[in-house]
């Protein structure tokens, strides 16, 4: 009964106050007038006419109506259910309302506002920027199928090579990317992704193609013991787990093989401004097995010491493990430094108490970034590297007691250029390097030669302490990146040594095909001169005072080529 005797007062004052405002302002139809003058003269008089007692009124009847609205919408309000916010922590969409929304409505999400405070958003390392500018990162940006547990990862690359020295056999040395030449090749073909779910880690990726080939090569340590580690780990490039705590800025620690980056360049090609990197990534290790621990004690600074088998390999040439560590600090936007280092290993294969330590350090700088010009965007990257061996008959220093010098010093400098909006890109580069002993330099695969039979020192390209090796290059990359997913990159390569190194039209290869002695002469009829230990060319074939029956690999000191390639990533 109370609820429609305040309805019906309402009414009936909303009612009065209309028919008085009626009666007041409306004309009456015997004093109407067609004309516009009429009218106006009538309003105002009309206006002149209002008592002041009627409009006093009339202000005191329209606050009354405003006050018994206000006290009917709020018992409508009181007999409609009310959501009830199951608890604080209770997650209660947030999104923009209509003005006529139930006021249990907006009560709820307010309760919700309330109940769990807006902090500042926290920032992941390194992810207040964008990074995709720098050499040896990835520039996609985009993922198009994620989930809370899998980000997957697919990787392709197709080259061809034009090698102006027109090698016979169509092999190539010196090279940790670049293998065959006037042949169409799958350099490789990546799988997999990352996985994460409640702070637990893992990621794998295949190296399907040359890669699976050419990376174990280079590997001495599969020779010190039993159980083919070569063939365990051909087929991956990445496979590891680990976990993710959460402390200062995130803590990661990851056990399995796991890229490196020593040397700046990216092991997958895609990553970088340049196919065919200078020496001081291609001759530096592109993988480490271990154990690493990533820290970030701020969004722009990451400490990760490395526990590893060695130097790019997968057990122990010898008995010591190796200890390292990447330093990579991104005070802002615009420029990336990066320290890697490494110690304490024993990595010449049946060469034991020889130790080797290396440190490699980069700085990366866009100094231009204007993406409405045609010319959008300019950056370089420069790295130094110095390093040495010590102890079982060689030292870092000179020729004293302790035996001859065996180091390593080299640098390189890329420039890059993008053009309309990064479609287009223009890398130009080179470095030089100076490594007496030959401990990095890349073994030719003369006769089938790998790092295994190179601890047995092959006759045609030898290893021995202080032997001299200095070398240059140059190189001019254009890219087209019509999408973030692929680029079509044409490059042109010039490298120099001061010794016999490259491929020449002769080959490396016997004729007749490999004969599975690589740490012996090979005969030019393809025999093997297995029952002959490292002597003069002469007695390799068994024919004392003449050289005729014996292989020589054709090297030059001089290689050029143009390289093609086809480099997708998803």
């Amino acid at each position: 009964m109370k609820k429609n005797t305040s309805e019906f007062k309402a009414r009936s004052l909303v009612l009065t106050a209309f028919c008085a405002l009626a009666l007041m302002w409306a004309p009456h139809p015997c004093f109407a007038q067609t004309s516009g003058q009429a009218l106006d003269q009538q309003a105002s008089a009309a206006d002149q006419q209002i008592p002041p007692a009627v409009a006093k009124r009339l202000e005191e009847m329209s606050k009354r109506i405003e006050q018994l609205e206000a006290e009917l919408k709020k018992h409508k309000a009181e007999t409609q259910p009310t959501t009830v916010v199951a608890s604080a922590k209770a997650t209660v969409p947030i999104a923009p309302f209509a003005a006529d929304a139930p006021i249990s409505q907006k009560a709820a999400i307010a309760a919700n506002q309330e109940a769990v405070p807006a902090g500042p958003a926290k920032i992941e390392p390194f992810s207040d920027a964008d990074w995709t500018w720098l050499n040896g990162n990835p520039r996609t940006k985009d993922i198009y199928w994620d989930s809370k547990f899998f980000t997957p990862e697919i990787r392709a690359d197709v080259n061809y090579v034009f090698d102006f020295n027109h090698p016979t056999d169509h092999s190539m040395g010196g090279s940790s990317e670049l293998f065959r030449s006037q042949e169409v090749q799958l350099e490789q073909l990546g799988v997999g992704g990352d996985f994460h779910y409640d702070n637990v880690r893992a990621r794998l990726m295949t190296q399907l193609g040359m890669y699976s080939a050419t990376t174990p090569r280079n590997d001495p340590s599969p020779g010190h013991g039993q159980w083919d580690l070569v063939s365990a780990y051909r087929y991956v490039s990445e496979a590891y787990g680990g976990y993710h705590f959460n402390v200062l800025n995130g803590v990661n620690v990851d056990a399995g093989i796991f890229l490196s980056y020593i040397g700046l360049f990216s092991y997958y090609n895609f990553d970088n401004w340049a196919y065919q990197p200078s020496y001081v990534s291609s001759n530096t290790p592109w993988f480490f097995n271990g154990v690493r621990v990533q820290i970030f004690p701020t969004k722009h600074l990451k400490i990760e010491p490395w526990f590893i088998n060695g130097w790019q390999s997968y057990a122990s040439a010898n008995h010591k493990p190796g200890l390292g560590g990447q330093l990579k600090w991104t005070p802002t936007g615009w420029i990336n430094v990066i320290s890697n280092n490494y110690g304490l290993g024993e990595d010449d294969l049946f060469t034991p108490h020889r130790e080797r330590i290396h440190t490699d350090n980069s700085i990366e700088v866009k100094y231009f970034d204007r993406p409405d010009r045609r010319l959008d965007k300019m950056a370089f990257s420069l790295t130094g590297d110095l390093g040495c061996e010590f102890g079982g008959g060689v030292s870092c220093y000179g020729n004293h007691k302790g035996g001859p010098k065996q180091s390593f010093i080299g640098f390189m400098l890329y420039n890059r250029w993008w053009f309309d909006r990064d479609k287009f890109g223009l890398t130009l580069g080179g470095g030089k390097i100076n490594n007496p002993g030959r401990y990095l330099v890349l073994l030719p695969p003369i006769n089938g030669e790998t790092a295994i039979t190179a601890a047995t020192n092959s006759p045609y390209f030898t290893e021995n302490p202080g032997d001299p090796f200095k070398a240059w290059d140059s190189s001019l990359t254009f890219d087209y990146m019509p999408k973030q997913y692929i680029t079509f990159r044409w490059e042109y390569d010039y490298r120099h040594a001061n010794v016999p190194y490259w491929s020449g039209r002769g080959g490396i290869t016997p004729p007749g095909g490999n004969n599975n002695f690589p740490q012996f002469f090979a005969c030019s009829n393809g025999a093997s001169s297995g029952q002959t230990a490292l002597g003069p060319a002469e007695m390799a074939c068994g024919t004392p005072g003449s050289t005729s029956g014996v292989f020589f690999p054709d090297l030059r000191r001089d290689e050029s080529f143009i390289d093609m390639s086809i480099l997708v990533k998803f």
